[in-house]
């Protein structure tokens, strides 16, 4: 009978343990990446697939930043607040995602690229909802912070999936794709948000995203392959903060000089605690057993230099975006007029980056293509110094602009990533879209520093120092 007693209180047991391991089971199971269905894994064009679902997240992440600029005035009289409180939606968004573009692309590499983006979108999404529904100001820069989480985790993977995607040779070219995308984004984000903001109102900005993010989370689940190598699942949490701790002051300090309001005493103390922090940051990634940066990802000077250069051409190319409304808006030209014309540069950025492989000579190398870019970038630049900003000259060089830039971007992120082991190909991604980001806010920054402190000549300051950033993106590219 006791036998009988025990088998039985074994049974009953395992069962319970059975049960309590099922929620276990299931977590892990969200972290599993599902694989393709073999039809797509078979279809010589399944590479071209992942490259287009990838570039729902580009077009999506480069609207969202464009448009949110165009709700700024709706927002300040919505809420009843000043502009500067209200430049904290763009801003709190911006600080999160560079804070976080490193360590997601490092939890990526780890835990898998695919399920990583896929819940990106899922995140990225639900904040979209979050945000069109925000009650105050306040909740609205919290939700825009959850959006940022979610835009980190997209933009972290998506030149890993890339390249990882595709076979070698076409890794340029499907760079170029990606970076067609974004273009198509910040083409569209003044006209469509200067359209929506008048007609519906700042709420339908976000909401134009839910669409688009579930296709792109159902394409993702069926299109994306899953992740062939993978590195260390560790993640630096010290290595987090202290680059956090270094990019949030920073940028802060930069918009603070550029008009945000702070004391100098507020700004000198935000730059110190920037310098402190970052050379506790180089420090400490020197030493720690899982860095968040892994140096043989950047041992090689090219990927060094390449990151120099993504820094470089964004700000060259968001430059002009704050700088052209404000210049037409003083002279009396409409935010759907000015939207308009400012459309030929990301439009002249999509056009190279989607067929500049094709036309240029396949003898060229990245390091060839990405000076040539970058000077006929610096050259309709000074185009614009000499001519006025008012002028029919206007569309045309900014046209040339984007042209220049769609030439440089793609061989430049494709330089980059030959020269970073598949393994850290999302810590490289990261990367990248960090040096992005940072190149967008100075872009950003010193446009608006030179309008607040030049004057009448403001333009030509700030245009003139775009044209210098174009040049030394040119020196940092030519010495490959």
């Amino acid at each position: 009978m006791s036998a009988c007693n025990n088998v039985g209180n074994r049974c009953i047991l395992e069962a319970v343990r059975d049960a309590l391991s099922l929620p276990a089971r299931g977590m892990a199971r969200l972290w599993i990446e599902a694989p393709r269905p073999r039809r797509i894994v078979r279809w010589p064009a399944a590479p071209w697939l992942a490259v287009a679902t990838v570039c729902f997240g580009a077009f999506m992440g480069q609207l969202d930043a464009s448009i949110v600029t165009l709700a700024f005035p709706s927002l300040a009289t919505d809420f009843h607040t000043s502009l500067a409180a209200v430049e904290w939606v763009s801003l709190a968004y911006l600080l999160t995602l560079i804070a976080l573009l490193a360590a997601a692309g490092r939890i990526a590499d780890a835990v898998g690229r695919k399920q990583v983006y896929l819940y990106g979108f899922v995140v990225f999404t639900a904040a979209s909802a979050a945000c069109g529904f925000a009650p105050s100001l306040g909740a609205l820069v919290g939700f825009r912070v959850l959006q940022a989480v979610g835009a980190a985790m997209l933009q972290s993977n998506s030149v890993a999936l890339v390249t990882t995607s595709v076979p070698r040779e076409r890794i340029r070219a499907a760079l170029g794709v990606q970076a067609a995308a974004q273009a198509l984004g910040l083409a569209l984000g003044p006209t469509l948000g200067g359209i929506i903001v008048s007609n519906l109102g700042w709420r339908w900005i976000f909401g134009i995203n839910l669409p688009v993010g579930v296709l792109a989370t159902v394409a993702g689940y069926f299109l994306l392959p899953r992740t062939r190598t993978r590195s260390s699942a560790r993640v630096d949490g010290p290595g987090v903060l202290l680059l956090a701790a270094t990019t949030t002051p920073a940028l802060i300090g930069v918009s603070a000089v550029s008009g945000l309001g702070l004391p100098p005493a507020a700004v000198l103390g935000l730059f110190a605690v920037a310098a402190a922090a970052g050379i506790g940051f180089w420090r400490w990634e020197r030493r720690a057993a899982a860095p968040l940066i892994d140096p043989a990802a950047i041992a090689n000077p090219l990927v060094r230099r390449g990151l120099l250069g993504a820094l470089g051409g964004y700000l060259v190319l968001f430059g002009p975006l704050v700088l052209v409304p404000i210049v037409l808006s003083s002279h009396g030209v409409s935010e759907l007029r000015a939207g308009l014309l400012l459309t030929a540069l990301p439009a002249g950025f999509g056009l190279a980056a989607g067929f500049g492989n094709s036309v240029l000579p396949l003898r060229w190398a990245d390091s060839t293509r990405c000076v040539a870019g970058v000077l006929l970038s610096t050259v309709a630049l000074a185009g614009l110094i000499i001519l006025p900003i008012t002028g029919p000259a206007l569309v045309p060089l900014l046209a040339l602009t984007g042209i220049g830039l769609g030439i440089f971007t793609p061989a430049n992120n494709a330089m980059i990533m030959a020269n970073i082991p598949e393994r850290s190909a999302g810590i490289g991604g990261g990367l990248v879209n960090l040096s992005r980001g940072l190149g967008t806010a100075l872009g950003v920054a010193f446009t608006t520093l030179a309008l607040d402190q030049a004057g009448s000549a403001g333009s030509h300051v700030a245009l003139g120092i775009l044209a210098v950033a174009a040049l030394l993106t040119a020196a940092v590219s030519s010495r490959r």
